[in-house]
C-alpha cells in the first residue's frame, strides 16, 4: 500500500535522470527552448506552453500592424540575400502571423480593385438591380466553392512556403502542378496589365485631367485619346514597377499598412456617400434632347437660347446642332423637332425609383443612350450624326459579357494561401481566413450597388461605362460624400496591385530569382 519514493528523494545521493536537463525535466515549454532547438516542431504541444508565453490579443494585434507586410516569405529571403553582400549575416526571425494578419487582411485587399470601384455601377445601369444581384451571387459563389476546395487540400496535410502553387503542384503531380502554375502566370501577367490600366484611368479621369497628353478634339475621339494616354503613360508605370522589382521592393513595402489603409478608406467613403445621398443628394444634373441624353462636353447651359444684353441669341448647345448663333440659322431636323430638359440624375434613395431600374436595358455598340417614358419625334429617315453631342453606347453588351468584366473582382482569395511560410498555423488559417473574407467580401457589395439605385432610371447616367453625361464621370458623385477620399484611394491601390502582380511569378517559384 506504500508508494516509491521519488528518484530524488532515494537517498543515494545522485541526481536523478533529467535534473541537469530542465527542458526534459520541466513540464512546460517556453519560446527560449523554441528558438534554440527544434525538439517540438510539428509535436502540437501547445497544451505544455506555459500561460502567459503568447501575446495578449489587443498588443498581438498592434504588433502584427505595425510589422505587416505585403511580401510573401520567398520574396523576404531575396530581399536578404541581396544586401548580404557575400558575406554571412544571421537570420532574422520573421513575425509569425495570424489569420487575420496573414489571411484575412491580404485578402480582403486583393479583393477590392479596379473593377469594383470603376466598372461595376456601370454594370449595374446596364444589367439592372435584378440581373446584378444574381451576377454577384454567381461569381461569389464560384471564388466560395474554390475557397472551400483549396482549404480541403490546406487541411490534407504540412502546408510550407510555396503557396498555392505549391499546393496545386503536391496534390495533382507535377505534371498538372506546371500545367496549372502556367496557367497562373498568364493570369496574373494579365491582371498586373489590367490594374495599370486601371491606375491610368483613375489619374487621368478622376485626379489630374490635365495630365492628358492626347486630347480629343470632339467626343468621338475621346475614346481613342484616352487608349493612347494609356500606351504611353502605362509604358512608364510598368518600367516603374520593373525596376521595383529587380531592384528592391523593401523600401516600398514599408508603406504596406499606408495602402491597405487606403483601401479601408475607400469603402468607407462609399458607405459615407451612400448615407449622405439619403439626405443631401449630389447635384448631377443631366441634360436631354427630347428623350436622347446629351453629353456636357462642349455646352455648359441645358438650353437652346440665352440672353446676351437685349438680344436673344443661339446658346453654346445651339451652336453644335446648327450653322451659327443666330435665330435664322439651319439646325439638324431632330433638334429643330424637340425640346431640351435638365433632370437630376441623382435624385436621392427617396426618389421611388429602384422599380425603374429593376430590370436590365441592353444596348449594342453605337446607340444613343434615350430614356423611357419622354416623348420625342424622331425625323423619318434621317441617320444619326456620330459628331453631335450625344452619349453613345461603348459597346454591345449581354449577361455573360458583363459577368466576364465583373469576375475579376471577386479574384484575389490566394493572398493568403501566398503567405503560406509566413503562417503560424497555415492549415488552420488558411481554411479560416479564406472563407471568412470570400463570406465577408460579399457585405460591402450592396453598398456598391445601391449608388445606381438612385439613378434616374433605368440608370440613365450609368449607360455609358464612363458616365460622361453630366459632364464629369458618374463614379464621382456616387462614391463618396467627398469624392476626393475616393480616387486617391483607389489610385494607390491600383499601383500597389499591379506591383504585387508583377512580383508574383518570382515568388511562386513559376520564374527563378536573380541570384
Amino acid at each position: 500500500g506504500s508508494f516509491p519514493a521519488p528518484p530524488c528523494a532515494a537517498g543515494s545521493g545522485r541526481a536523478a535522470p533529467g535534473d541537469g536537463n530542465p527542458k526534459e525535466s520541466s513540464p512546460f515549454i517556453n519560446s527560449t527552448d523554441m528558438e534554440k532547438g527544434k525538439e517540438y516542431d510539428g509535436k502540437n504541444m501547445a497544451l505544455f506552453e506555459e500561460e502567459m508565453d503568447t501575446s495578449p490579443m489587443v498588443s498581438s494585434l498592434l504588433s502584427g500592424l505595425a510589422n505587416y507586410t505585403n511580401l510573401p516569405q520567398g520574396s523576404r529571403e531575396h530581399e536578404e540575400a541581396e544586401n548580404n553582400d557575400g558575406g554571412k549575416k544571421k537570420p532574422v526571425q520573421a513575425p509569425r502571423m495570424g489569420t487575420f494578419m496573414g489571411v484575412y487582411l491580404p485578402c480582403l485587399q486583393n479583393i477590392f480593385g479596379v473593377i469594383l470601384f470603376l466598372r461595376l455601377t456601370w454594370v449595374v445601369g446596364i444589367a439592372g438591380i435584378m440581373e446584378s444581384f444574381c451576377m454577384v451571387f454567381l461569381c461569389c459563389s464560384c471564388t466560395m466553392l474554390t475557397a472551400i476546395s483549396m482549404s480541403a487540400i490546406a487541411t490534407n496535410g504540412v502546408v510550407p512556403a510555396g503557396g498555392s502553387y505549391y499546393m496545386i503542384s503536391r496534390s495533382l503531380g507535377p505534371e498538372f502542378g506546371g500545367a496549372v502554375g502556367l496557367c497562373f502566370y498568364l493570369g496574373t501577367t494579365f491582371a498586373g496589365a489590367m490594374y495599370i490600366l486601371g491606375t491610368i484611368e483613375i489619374l487621368l479621369a478622376y485626379i489630374f485631367p490635365a495630365m492628358a497628353i492626347f486630347k480629343a478634339e470632339d467626343a468621338s475621339g475621346e475614346a481613342a485619346a484616352m487608349l493612347n494616354n494609356m500606351r504611353v503613360y502605362g509604358t512608364c508605370v510598368l518600367t516603374c514597377m520593373a525596376t521595383v522589382v529587380f531592384v528592391g521592393v523593401k523600401y516600398v513595402n514599408k508603406f504596406a499598412l499606408v495602402f491597405l489603409g487606403c483601401v479601408i478608406l475607400s469603402i468607407l467613403a462609399i458607405y459615407a456617400g451612400v448615407i449622405k445621398s439619403a439626405f443631401d443628394p449630389p447635384s448631377f444634373p443631366i441634360c436631354l434632347l427630347g428623350n436622347r441624353t446629351l453629353s456636357r462636353h462642349g455646352f455648359d447651359l441645358c438650353t437652346k437660347l440665352v440672353v446676351e444684353g437685349n438680344e436673344t441669341v443661339g446658346s453654346k448647345l445651339w451652336e453644335l446642332f446648327c450653322t451659327s448663333r443666330f435665330l435664322n440659322a439651319t439646325c439638324d431636323e431632330y433638334f429643330s423637332m424637340n425640346n431640351v430638359t435638365e433632370i437630376e440624375g441623382i435624385p436621392g434613395a427617396a426618389s421611388g425609383l429602384i422599380q425603374e431600374n429593376l430590370w436590365s436595358s441592353y444596348l449594342t455598340k453605337g446607340v444613343i443612350v434615350e430614356k423611357r417614358g419622354l416623348p420625342s419625334v424622331s425625323p423619318p429617315d434621317t441617320p444619326v450624326d456620330m459628331d453631335q453631342p450625344y452619349v453613345f453606347s461603348d459597346m454591345t453588351s449581354y449577361f455573360t459579357l458583363l459577368v466576364g468584366i465583373y469576375f475579376p473582382s471577386v479574384t484575389g482569395i490566394m493572398a493568403g494561401s501566398n503567405r503560406s511560410g509566413d503562417l503560424r498555423d497555415a492549415q488552420k488559417s488558411i481554411p479560416t481566413g479564406t472563407i471568412l473574407v470570400s463570406a465577408h467580401r460579399s457585405r460591402p457589395l450592396p453598398a456598391f450597388l445601391w449608388p445606381p439605385w438612385r439613378l434616374r432610371g433605368p440608370a440613365l447616367a450609368l449607360r455609358s461605362c464612363s458616365g460622361w453625361a453630366g459632364g464629369t464621370s458618374i463614379a464621382v458623385p456616387l462614391r463618396a460624400a467627398r469624392p476626393a477620399p475616393g480616387p486617391a484611394g483607389r489610385l494607390i491601390n491600383e499601383i500597389r496591385r499591379s506591383r504585387a502582380n508583377s512580383r508574383s511569378p518570382v515568388r511562386h517559384g513559376i520564374i527563378s530569382q536573380r541570384k
